[in-house]
């Protein structure tokens, strides 16, 4: 398929104004015979999944000092990935990440499939990863359809149908301007003018590449663009978190089941909440006895739901951990906090009922 005149403006713009990113080949290493590394783009666009580029900088850069290939990744041991990952959130990815690490080094040699369709067949990875990694590590001619790239096709064809429904036609209008040639710099760039140009707000249509073919540039609506079915109010559900630290400031801290939402990562003791149910809020719900004091609420939105947790702080002695009942926790230093897996709900948690951990812990 020859290059539309529309992707080679865009190739064109992309040429000059690509984001430097530190698991990207630019055009100009590209044409040095640089190739993309399939290890640094599968690992990248997990990454990404619903977290923006800024964040996950300098999670990439930890990641791949830590673990440069897929086969340290395979080896490393699974708490040591989920400590990474913590502040990334969707803890489920860094599960399946480890997955797909050993399943390549494993079962691949060390190789990751070069099809959309064997790249599926791997843990944790979707239509739009295997799309991405597909068309930028193997130049596949794959439709990239992430949040930058339907919106500016929404804007580009004036597409009314809302997401997520208008989805797979957007996917078809991609696949159509996609060319044959240099497919992952065109994926790029499309996610480039997104993340630039075609913002979600006050986008510069008069900068755009692509302004002579677009449907909505110069209206006075291209915000409306992608047009969104109308969200369902998300439940509330309730909880109560208790944190216990010992005269010398450490912290009690247990580990969640491996399954189930923040699977695999450390908490402080609380009650059975979940996405479908509340969990008790008052302080006779504590793990173990103490002069449990009230510390107030905090709020985290998840996915699907907002969380309330009513906190909960009392100085206790080492041994009072004994009636927690799971007999999994231990007291962690305030001053090695960062380096545990902890989700931001339970960073949240702490630092509403022990401000001063923070400072010693130096948490993100």
């Amino acid at each position: 398929m020859t290059a539309t005149p529309s992707a080679e403006r865009l190739l064109s713009w992309y040429d000059r104004h690509h984001r430097d990113l530190p698991w990207r080949v630019s055009p100009s290493m590209a044409a040095r015979g640089a190739r993309a590394d399939p290890y640094r783009v599968w690992l990248s666009e997990v990454m990404l999944q619903q977290t923006t580029v800024q964040a996950v900088k300098r999670y990439f850069i930890a990641f791949t000092t830590r673990w440069p290939t897929v086969f340290d990744l395979a080896r490393a041991e699974s708490e040591e990935v989920m400590k990474a990952w913590a502040g990334l959130g969707y803890y489920a990815r860094a599960r399946n990440l480890k997955k797909c690490a050993e399943a390549v080094a494993f079962e691949h040699g060390g190789v990751f499939p070069d099809t959309e369709t064997a790249l599926k067949a791997l843990p944790g990875i979707g239509d739009y990863t295997a799309a991405a990694i597909a068309a930028i590590a193997f130049d596949r001619q794959s439709a990239v359809l992430d949040g930058n790239v339907e919106r500016v096709i929404a804007r580009l064809h004036a597409v009314e149908t809302p997401l997520p429904a208008a989805k797979p036609a957007m996917r078809a209008l991609v696949a159509a301007m996609t060319p044959a040639s240099r497919p992952g710099d065109f994926a790029q760039a499309m996610m480039d003018l997104g993340a630039t140009i075609c913002t979600p707000r006050r986008p510069a249509c008069a900068l755009c590449p692509l302004n002579t073919d677009c449907r909505v540039s110069g209206r006075q609506d291209p915000e409306l663009f992608p047009r969104k079915a109308e969200k369902k109010a998300r439940p509330v559900r309730l909880g109560a978190a208790f944190v216990a630290e010992t005269a010398e400031g450490a912290i009690y801290l247990r580990k969640r089941r491996a399954s189930g939402l923040l699977g695999g990562m450390t908490e402080v003791p609380g009650t059975g909440w979940t996405a479908r149910q509340d969990g008790e809020t008052g302080a006779e719900a504590a793990p173990f006895p103490a002069a449990w004091r009230a510390c107030g609420v905090i709020t985290h939105v998840f996915t699907h739901f907002e969380l309330r947790l009513s906190v909960y702080h009392a100085r206790a002695p080492q041994a009072a951990p004994d009636g927690d009942g799971d007999g999994d926790g231990w007291w962690q230093p305030r001053e090695t906090l960062s380096g545990e897996a902890l989700p931001t709900v339970m960073k949240k948690a702490i630092r509403q009922a022990v401000p001063e951990a923070f400072v010693k812990a130096r948490f993100p």
